[in-house]
């Protein structure tokens, strides 16, 4: 039986503000679970090393990630699967997603900045699906903002209560440690060399106030004991439960940097999330130990190896186990099929895998079948996980290819590019795909989709802005003809690549005329993948 394998997985997602020091806890992890020997450095000078987790050129130029990347490494007798996701706003949706495959997620916070607005839209997210929450209060080598305050941050900003797990000494200069409050101990901190995970501290008993004191000075013993008084009195009680229901957030301070609390956090994390989780779909909720092989399509892909110019199509395990060669079914697509070179990442890097369980994620070759939120299982049954949403594009743009000899290429890298959910394409009613329209969540996609599209497919375009700011899809458009709608003058009817129609406008108050103009239409702001 597979339990044991299955128990012992542990699968979360990273979130961040950019720059709040995401990927390089993410390196610290990778470094105690033995995966990596050095860490990278993300901030691109030419001659430093990337950081492990972004692999696209474009990442490595600008030094942020856009897109997520899959990492799995052993520690302590867990295997752990982290979803790495990028920090910039402009590349959220491809956070939603990966979110969905997560069991938990990680928040990293820096110290001296407090929750910002990506931060408060990803928790969002987590909030909706109630996926449990653990904090990293990252930055304490930094001049830091009071804890109090920032705990009351996440607790206003967010709706969560929080529960101090350990507690800082200082910040800054004048940081001298944490305090465990299980242990009733502080672990001292020293500035320890930032690429490896050597470093030495020393951990000093409570009661032994006298080296604390020698340690850490009068001032900074007595504002610790004040402190732990009001902290014990004041902060919610820990309760695991409410974690796991995503209530109440455990907050751990420490410096990714210096590796300074990366270890302490990842042991206390891992006794404290949970074991893969049980899925709804269309059928009921599908358990990860009890039934056979299953999985979803979260993300999809192109060319993450130049040499190959392949397609890869992540998925979350869900339940069982997967074996390479072994028969399932891709519902969506109504076949039977082995899937193609089964493989685990190490950001670019690969390996192909002989078997996996429930809360794995494999990337598998894609020829082009897959589409994000699809549902592979056993070819005996037939059920649908529940879908990933769309997130309404809020910027939109013409596209025009410059050299019209390359409209294959054009054509087939706009199409793949499109199908891993970076981007949304669009056209008018009746024209093909001679007018082809962009949407974004964020104008950096822009960016993104011109700079692939030159050096994947060697097609050059031309963006043009267009001014609608809202779109929404027809719920009922089959009882409804988009061409006979009563439209406003900034409304622009346009279909998506599976054909249903939806409409654009400028302004926002325009949706409600149109609405009250056509009895009995139905307009969302969401799609289905």
């Amino acid at each position: 039986m597979y339990e044991t394998e299955i128990n012992k997985r542990r699968t979360f997602a990273i979130i961040s503000h950019p720059d709040a020091g995401k990927t390089t806890l993410t390196e610290k992890f990778l470094l105690y679970g033995g995966a990596i020997n050095l860490a990278g450095s993300v901030k691109g000078k030419a001659t430093a090393r990337h950081a492990v987790s972004d692999w696209m050129e474009i990442e490595k130029e600008r030094g942020i990630s856009v897109t997520s990347s899959v990492l799995q490494f052993e520690y302590g007798g867990f295997c752990i699967n982290i979803l790495d996701t990028p920090g910039h706003q402009d590349f959220s949706e491809d956070t939603y997603r990966t979110l969905m495959a997560a069991d938990s997620a990680v928040m990293v916070i820096d110290a001296s900045k407090g929750v910002e607005a990506q931060t408060r839209k990803l928790f969002k997210v987590c909030a909706m699906r109630g996926i449990p929450i653990f904090t990293f209060i990252n930055k304490m080598d930094r001049d830091a903002n009071d804890t109090f305050e920032l705990l009351d941050d996440i607790e206003k900003e967010l709706g969560v209560a929080t529960c101090p797990v350990n507690w800082p000494i200082g910040s800054g200069k004048r940081f001298k440690g944490v305090y465990d409050r299980n242990e009733k101990a502080v672990i001292t901190f020293s500035d320890t060399e930032k690429g490896t995970k050597e470093g030495h501290t020393d951990v000093l008993p409570l009661e032994d106030e006298g080296r604390l004191r020698e340690f850490i000075g009068d001032e900074a013993c007595d504002t610790l004991l004040e402190e732990i008084e009001l902290i014990d009195g004041a902060s919610a009680e820990f309760d695991i439960d409410e974690v796991r229901r995503g209530k109440l957030s455990p907050v751990f301070f420490g410096s990714a940097l210096t590796n300074f609390g990366v270890e302490v956090f990842l042991k206390y994390f891992l006794k404290m999330t949970t074991t893969p989780l049980a899925r709804k779909a269309d059928i009921g909720v599908i358990d990860p130990v009890t039934n056979d092989f299953s999985a979803f399509v979260f993300k999809i892909q192109a060319n993450m190896n130049k040499a190959h110019r392949d397609r890869i199509a992540f998925m979350r395990i869900c339940s069982g186990k997967f074996d390479a060669g072994m028969e399932v079914k891709h519902v969506q697509g109504g076949r039977v099929m082995r899937l193609s070179q089964p493989q685990q990442m190490m950001a670019d890097s690969r390996h192909v895998v002989e078997e996996a369980y429930a809360g794995d994620i494999i990337g598998v070759f894609d020829p082009g079948v897959f589409s994000i939120g699809d549902t592979i299982c056993m070819p005996d049954k037939t059920f649908e996980y529940e879908g990933i949403p769309t997130f309404a594009p809020e910027h939109f743009a013409r596209v025009t290819q410059m050299d019209t000899m390359k409209r294959k290429q054009f054509v087939k890298g706009i199409n793949q590019i499109a199908q891993e959910g970076a981007i949304q394409i669009f056209q008018e009613i009746g024209s093909g795909m001679e007018e082809i329209i962009v949407g974004v969540v964020g104008v950096l996609q822009f960016e993104v989709l011109k700079y692939r599209l030159e050096n994947e497919y060697n097609v050059e375009i031309k963006l043009e802005n267009l001014p609608y700011e809202h779109i929404r899809w027809i719920e009922n458009k089959d009882e409804v003809d988009v061409m006979k709608l009563t439209g406003t003058s900034d409304m622009k009817r346009i279909q998506d690549l599976k054909g249903n129609p939806l409409l654009l406008f400028v302004n926002s108050w325009s949706v409600g005329m149109v609405l009250e103009r056509n009895e009995g239409l139905k307009l969302t702001e969401f799609g289905r993948n």
